[in-house]
């Protein structure tokens, strides 16, 4: 599932971000299981709240990283959305 733009992601509602405390690292839980996140993944995933548009999100990340990060950050929610971790 390709993501445009002007999609307006957000967690699916039993899916939430948090810490693991073994791994020292942020997740993606769920009922199912969980998604180990890198700290780019968890940077997207803070910034996914129902408002923001795919291309939004894309663009702060890019302020903050100094490089076009778009196609990188629609591939990753797409990859979410598939999973149907992502609305």
């Amino acid at each position: 599932m390709a993501l445009t733009p002007d999609f307006v992601p957000s967690l699916w509602r039993l899916a939430r971000l948090d810490y693991d405390p073994v791994r020292q690292r942020r997740i993606l839980q769920y009922p199912e299981g969980a998604v180990l996140l890198n700290d780019t993944g968890a940077a997207v995933l803070e910034l996914v709240d129902g408002k923001r548009t795919v291309g939004e999100i894309a663009r702060l990340l890019g302020e903050r990283y100094q490089t076009d990060v778009t196609a990188d950050v629609t591939e990753y929610l797409s990859g979410l959305a598939e999973r149907e971790l992502i609305r």
